[in-house]
């Protein structure tokens, strides 16, 4: 797996993927950023954010259960000082469908956490991560 960061100006990368997909990084007003993009930290909590999600829609739809969709918000605390790694995580799944099992859910969000998530279980290793979880039953 590979990826490129390039600087363009000021505060801002362009960040490409090994499998072809660019994203815009950008830093905050004062240290030149223009707000063009996430920061490097937010990005951080997206990729975390989107590990898990994706490994629990697989689960569910692999356990035959009707999701019919999958959010999560994802909140991180830091360090107050330099390095300010995240201390805290915390990711909470919306997950909607008609006729959900609870255990079912459940289930995947636990062998995401503790099995599937790289990003969560590698990030893990330096801050305490949570997760929450609540059904919307859909029509």
């Amino acid at each position: 797996m590979e990826a490129r960061v390039k600087w363009h100006e000021n505060a801002v990368f362009i960040a490409e993927s090994g499998s072809g997909h660019g994203i815009v990084v950008d830093g905050p007003a004062e240290i030149g950023g223009r707000n063009l993009g996430p920061r490097p930290m937010e990005l951080m909590l997206m990729s975390v954010g989107s590990c898990s999600a994706v490994d629990i829609v697989q689960i569910l739809k692999k356990a035959r259960q009707p999701v019919s969709g999958c959010e999560v918000k994802v909140s991180g605390e830091r360090a107050d000082t330099d390095p300010k790694v995240f201390l805290k995580i915390h990711l909470h799944f919306i997950v909607s469908g008609a006729g959900l099992s609870e255990n079912h859910v459940k289930r995947a969000v636990q062998l995401s956490a503790e099995k599937y998530c790289s990003a969560s279980i590698m990030l893990g290793k330096a801050a305490e991560i949570t997760h929450g979880y609540e059904i919307v039953a859909a029509d």
